[in-house]
Order: C-alpha cells, then sequence, then structure tokens
C-alpha cells in the first residue's frame, strides 16, 4: 500500500485535544516540518489546539508549538535546548502557571508505554519508590506483587493518539531507516494510534529498516525536516538559530517577533 501523502494531509490526523507524541531526542531528528505545518493549520483554522505533547525529551519543536499556543499539557522529564540554555516559552508559560506539567522521568514514560505495548493497564516497578513523585501524580498508584509481597509503583499505561517520527529514509510503504540514536521511536511506533513518518528522502526500496509498514499509517517527504536540529549524517544542528531563539525570545510578543524575522511557517 501506497501511504505517502502531503504534509497537510498529515496534520489532519491530529485532532483537538489529541496527546501527540513526538519522536527524536532533544536537538537530534525531531519532527520540526510536521510542527510548522501544524502551526500553520492553527494559525489558519484554529485548531487543534489543547494538546497534551508527550516527547522522552522536548526540544526547541515542542517549545514552537508550546510559544503557538497549540499545547495544553505536556508529559516529559525534560524540556530545554541543552546548551543553548532554558526553552523560553515552555519556561514563560510554566512559570505563569498556564501549562498543565504532568511529572514524568524515564522510568514513568518507559513503563507506561510498556504496558501500552503489552496491552495492559499498568506495568509495575521500583522507580519513584521512597521519593515524593507520587505526591505531584495522585495517578500512579502502588500495588503489591503477588509472589513477594514487595510493595511496587504501578505506571500507568500511556495511550498516544498521534506520533510523528522523523526518518533518514523511507519507502512509499512506511519502512523507515531512523538511525542509532532511536531513543523511544521505536516505542511510540507501537503504541500510536496513529504513527506519521516525514523522511529526508523517500526511495523505492530499503534493504533493513528500523520501522516497519505495518506499524506506519502515513509517510511524508520533508527534505531537512529536522531543521534546525541535526540530523545525522545528512546534516548538523544549526546552533545559530537555536542560539538566536533563545537570545531574542522570553514572551509572547518576543516570540511573534522572532517567527516574523525568521518565518517558522515554511
Amino acid at each position: 500500500m501506497n501511504k505517502q501523502i502531503s504534509m497537510e494531509e498529515a496534520t489532519s490526523l491530529v485532532q483537538e485535544g489529541s496527546t501527540l507524541a513526538l519522536g527524536g531526542m532533544t536537538l537530534y531528528r525531531r519532527p520540526v516540518s510536521f510542527v510548522r505545518a501544524l502551526i500553520r493549520r492553527f494559525e489558519e483554522h484554529g485548531e487543534p489546539g489543547d494538546l497534551t505533547l508527550l516527547a522522552f525529551t522536548a526540544g526547541i519543536e515542542s517549545d514552537l508549538l508550546v510559544g503557538a499556543g497549540l499545547v495544553a499539557c505536556i508529559r516529559s522529564c525534560y524540556f530545554g535546548l541543552e546548551i543553548f540554555g532554558l526553552a523560553p516559552m515552555f519556561t514563560y508559560y510554566a512559570n505563569n502557571g498556564k501549562l498543565k506539567i504532568m511529572e514524568e522521568t524515564e522510568a514513568s514514560i518507559a513503563f507506561g508505554l510498556r504496558a501500552k505495548m503489552a496491552g495492559v493497564g499498568f506495568m509495575p516497578g521500583r522507580g519513584w519508590l521512597g521519593t515524593d513523585l507520587p505526591r505531584l501524580r495522585p495517578d500512579v498508584k502502588t500495588v503489591c506483587d503477588p509472589y513477594s509481597g514487595e510493595e511496587l509503583m504501578a505506571f500507568p499505561a500511556i495511550h498516544p493518539d498521534v506520533a510523528v517520527i522523523h526518518a533518514l529514509q523511507a519507502d512509499q510503504h512506511g519502512n523507515a531507516l531512523i538511525g542509532d540514536n532511536k531513543g523511544i521511536d521505536l516505542e511510540l511506533a507501537l503504541t500510536a494510534q496513529s504513527v506519521v513518518l516525514t523522511a529526508e528522502e523517500i526511495v523505492p526500496l530499503l534493504s533493513k529498516a528500523d520501522l516497519v509498514s505495518p506499524v506506519v499509517d502515513a509517510v511524508v517527504l520533508a527534505p531537512r525536516g529536522a531543521a534546525p536540529t541535526s540530523c545525522h549524517p545528512n546534516y548538523a544542528m544549526d546552533g545559530e538559530t537555536i542560539l538566536g531563539y533563545t537570545e531574542k525570545v522570553s514572551d509572547p510578543d518576543s516570540f511573534k517577533t522572532f517567527l516574523k524575522d525568521w518565518p517558522i511557517i515554511a
């Protein structure tokens, strides 16, 4: 089956109130081109908004969605721009109490996705035991191991509605190469209701694949679709652009001004 569609068609999979999961890691292989198209759709039609944004690590692509007003809730164990500093729009809205933040760690996201993959409501683990994190997440409860009697944390299953993953190469059927730094992209592809691949290149045939066709719903051609984040080995991170973003953006007005000088909508 030919699953290649346009970027505009791909953004239509994200509906109001959806949980949107973004692949990649921090400033590497982030689906920025998809974010650009989603912002354009929001500016033109006022939807989709009220999104829950799920990212193992959230970077500039996530900050753009927050700044544009699409995000109501954040689920991530890190939100920032590495050596370039804080993510300015996340910092602004979080400090002003205008974002719901569901505290996550590597363990809670990993166990939540594994529970979904296993088709169960939760996954037990020892993470968070003896910490104050359960006070911030009353939805994360404890269970008793029926064999040992040990108390364990019961991390609830995570159910992404749409996962967007940027690939180095893909074919029209949805098979793709995403490189060695996979983050949690494989888990997102197995748990999301809909999976969108944006790809640097669409080729007739792949000799091997990291993601395979049965778990992918749509493929979109997006050359330089991760810029200004890196997409090794295709291109390096555009540090000048990211640094300029952190230096010039601090609130909604400066965010809008920056986008006029550097149009994020391609």
